[in-house]
Order: structure tokens, then sequence, then C-alpha cells
């Protein structure tokens, strides 16, 4: 109990409890629900499992911002849920509804790659049991349970030209961003300052030689997450 009340009131380290508990619990909760998922032989239960997930996960999203809208400091320039993770969990539930293939080659290497970066380096300015805290792995883990879902129930899978849309959706989410970033003087997507805790930017040199490397992996590191999906493709025959 001392180690709970005491990381409350620090940022989240990287191989700490707070760090590796959730995503414990994420997997555990995720393979269970696929499993039952799959299992089931109702189209309306699988259906509900996975619009539920979107919803709760969409959810804790707003109301995080709701609640700091209304009883706490709200501020323009760091707050907005303009962040990729923040903004795909809002829309996640439309995907979750319609199940757009379009939004799926999308999302797939969006979730994956970024969100996936955001796990194995979280940047939560107070721990356990802050409502960021929460928030923060709900919203990363459930992106994760979602598209694996999606992957792994319903059989979706990303071709290769899926890439290249994904590549030039996240170019258009840029460029909005750098506009946005103009106007209010913020840093949201980190296109003016790396974040204050670790990340994988941190090898890539100051700005704006980590923008520039960022870039160019994007591409090989979408190719990589597809060669997965095409090296399962080749084992099933």
């Amino acid at each position: 109990m001392q180690f709970i009340v005491f990381s409350s009131l620090q940022r989240v380290t990287i191989g700490s409890l707070e760090h590796i508990m959730p995503i414990g619990i994420a997997v555990l909760f995720s393979i269970l629900l696929i499993r039952f998922a799959k299992h089931s032989s109702h189209a309306k239960v699988k259906r509900f499992l996975f619009n539920s997930l979107a919803i709760f996960v969409s959810l804790s999203v707003l109301s995080f911002h709701l609640y700091h809208i209304y009883f706490e400091s709200y501020n323009i320039k760091t707050d907005l849920p303009l962040y990729l993770c923040s903004l795909v969990a809002l829309i996640i539930p439309v995907f979750s509804y319609y199940r757009k293939y379009w939004m799926f080659e999308v999302l797939v290497f969006w979730i994956i790659a970024g969100t996936l970066q955001g796990v194995i380096t979280p940047d939560i300015a107070i721990g356990y049991p802050s409502f960021d805290f929460f928030r923060y792995w709900i919203v990363h883990l459930g992106l994760l349970a979602i598209i694996f879902y999606a992957i792994f129930v319903f059989k979706m899978r990303p071709r290769f030209k899926s890439v290249f849309k994904s590549f030039f959706a996240l170019q258009l989410y840029v460029i909005l961003i750098v506009i946005i970033n103009f106007i209010l003087d913020a840093n949201y997507f980190y296109l003016n300052e790396k974040p204050k805790s670790a990340s994988l930017l941190d090898y890539f040199g100051d700005w704006p030689y980590y923008i520039i490397i960022t870039q160019l992996i994007v591409i090989p590191l979408f190719l990589l997450i597809y060669l997965v999906f095409y090296s399962a493709s080749l084992r099933r025959y």
C-alpha cells in the first residue's frame, strides 16, 4: 500500500508495477474475450462485444476530458484529444459499428505501430490511482484489444497497398496537427518537442531530426507489420 500511495505522486516509469500490471491484465482479458467470441455461434454476440469494447474505450476519453473541463483546469494547448491514440479512441466506435475495410486498413497500422510504442514507453505524468492513469491504459491497451478482435474474430487482414493508404492518411493527420500546433502554439503529436518521459524518440536526435527519422521509418515499420500478416497467410496454405 505504501508503494501505491508513493507511486501515485510520480510519473510512471518503464518496468514499474504500474507499467507491467495493466499490460498483464489487458493481455489476459483480451485472450479470454477473443476466445469467447471466436467460439460463440451468435453473430450478434460477437458484434455486441466488439461495439461494447469500442464504446467503453471511447467513453473513457470523453469522460476524462469532460471531468477536466468541469472540475479541473483545462488547457487547449495541452489537453485536447488530438494525440493520435486519443483521437482514434474517440472514433473507434464508428469502425466497430460499420466495420468498413478502408478504416481497418488505416487503423491496423496506426494502432499496432503507434499504440504499441505508447505501451512500451508510457507517458503518464501521475500514476495510480489517478484518472489519467486509467484513461491512458484503457485507451492504449483497449485499442490493441479492439484491433486484434477484428483480426482474430472477424478475420480482417490488411493488403499490401493498405501500408501506403495508412501512411498517406497519417500524413494528412500530421499536416492537420502542424496547423493546429501553429495556431495554438502547442505540441500535439510531439511535433515541436519530444515527450518528457523516455521514448523511442530519444534515440532519433533533437528537433527536427527525430521527426524526419520517424517519417523515414514509418513505411518500413508498416511493412514489417504487414509481413507478419503475409507470413501468417502463407502458413495457412
